[in-house]
């Protein structure tokens, strides 16, 4: 109640604006539930037995600000400014929604009362409804009970729930790991039952699910669900292909409990250091060792993973694009993968001056998100081990912020520009201007910064000894 009166100068206005036109409105779904969790945001969801036209052409006469890109699924979007606040209004006609067998995306139906609505919503703790002129709460199925139990049920049969839409099967996942909810028994089976009918499902609702389930603070238990039911093998089978078996003299550790922990770590390292959820450090942390099931090599009592750096930043690369990522996000996630083993090469010995520049010249833009990676890629219970690790990593950090005071590590870049080696040696843009520049990058990485009359008299050196007279 706390939570409806905080709203009501938005809701009290909206419901006797359509009950006086004759139709019925309801709070809905994540709103209500997040309000039975006094954990209620300014994005307003409701459901009206009015049209897409009606719900419209009724709001323009609450707000100047609405918009109808949802409308083909019945759903008009408005903006309210009240007592200060922004609020975001979603309104859809009540729904009946179904998928075909063959089709990617749902038909869409309009129903005409609040059952038929909340019974084809995906959960109960999402199915419960606040009549807005009248404030009863319509509970059909049971929502506010699984809600204080922390159970994440379907209003119907598990199976017809995910008939209708396979894809609250990811949203079974996502809300367990959202909320720390034990996803039902019979929920779980429907899930191993029907883990192939999430193929009819776009690739960009699948990718938005994933985000979702990965950007929640506990991410773990709703990834490890989709594992276990066969969901993850069809939208992500890099993923339970890590569960490679370990052999009786345990040549290596279980690499999917790894990855999931490593995630887990990033998560920590992320809030630690004051970042925001990143979608690219928690996609680099639990697909960093895809590479290594196509490399594992079994040499003589060792077993290896080489290259699987490289391997496994290719494999992400595909996958990422099949699933409709942005390019920018691909591109981040593979070269972390390509770098996360790059720290191990200096972990035992001095960092030279050459092997910092180098480590943060590949870095680029990924430098603090290959920091995050590479320290929570430990996971060693060994805990002399783990404390050397550490500390090697301390020293590394500190050692790029030691020389990034004298040398603007940031932006490192050769001695000389490309134009000033076209004038300099007098030749046209080419392949040659290309290489004299990496020539320069190089000596700049291996020894440091030189004055500008020094680095012109490099080039000119190396510019002979390449074109003898």
């Amino acid at each position: 109640m706390q939570e409806l009166l905080r709203i009501a100068p938005v809701i009290d206005d909206l419901g006797r604006l359509f009950r006086d036109a004759g139709h019925e409105l309801y709070l809905v779904g994540g709103s209500v539930r997040d309000a039975l969790l006094g954990k209620l945001g300014h994005d307003l969801d409701f459901t009206t037995s009015a049209s897409p036209d009606q719900t419209h052409a009724l709001l323009k006469k609450f707000t100047p600000s609405t918009w109808d890109i949802g409308r083909d699924f019945g759903t008009i979007g408005a903006m309210k400014k009240a007592d200060g606040q922004e609020w975001l209004i979603e309104i859809t006609t009540f729904r009946a929604d179904i998928y075909r067998s063959e089709s990617r995306k749902p038909e869409v139906n309009f129903g005409t009362e609040i059952d038929g609505d909340l019974v084809r919503r995906d959960f109960t703790i999402n199915a419960m409804a606040i009549n807005v002129a009248t404030r009863q709460f319509v509970d059909p199925y049971g929502g506010l009970e699984d809600l204080a139990d922390g159970l994440i049920r379907t209003p119907g049969t598990p199976e017809n729930s995910f008939s209708d839409d396979p894809l609250r099967m990811m949203r079974a996942a996502r809300f367990s790991a959202r909320l720390g909810f034990t996803v039902a028994p019979e929920v779980v089976q429907a899930m191993k039952d029907m883990a192939e009918r999430i193929s009819i499902v776009s690739s960009e609702r699948i990718q938005t699910e994933l985000t979702g389930l990965l950007l929640t603070d506990e991410p773990r238990e709703g990834i490890d669900l989709l594992v276990r039911t066969g969901v993850a093998e069809i939208i992500l089978p890099e993923l339970p292909a890590l569960q490679l078996e370990v052999d009786e003299h345990a040549h290596h550790k279980d690499v999917y409990q790894h990855s999931l922990t490593v995630l887990d770590q990033a998560i920590e390292l992320e809030k630690a250091r004051g970042h925001e959820p990143d979608i690219v450090n928690r996609l680099a942390a639990l697909l960093h060792d895809i590479g290594k099931p196509p490399t594992r090599r079994f040499e003589g009592s060792k077993v290896t993973f080489h290259h699987h750096d490289v391997v496994g930043a290719k494999m992400a690369t595909k996958r990422l694009k099949a699933l409709n990522y942005p390019g920018a996000v691909v591109k981040s996630v593979a070269k972390l993968i390509d770098l996360h083993l790059r720290f191990h090469g200096y972990a035992d010995g001095e960092w030279s001056d050459s092997a910092v520049r180098r480590y943060v010249r590949d870095a680029g833009d990924e430098l603090e998100r290959l920091h995050i990676l590479t320290r929570a890629d430990c996971t060693t219970r060994n805990v002399r081990k783990a404390t050397k690790l550490r500390r090697a990593y301390e020293e590394l950090e500190w050692r790029i912020d030691e020389l990034a005071q004298q040398e603007e590590l940031q932006s490192l870049r050769p001695h000389l520009d490309g134009t000033q080696i076209m004038e300099i040696l007098g030749i046209k843009p080419g392949r040659e201007v290309g290489e004299a520049y990496t020539f320069l990058l190089e000596h700049r990485t291996e020894h440091g910064p030189i004055e500008h009359d020094a680095a012109v008299e490099l080039l000119k050196s190396w510019w002979a000894e390449r074109n003898p007279a």
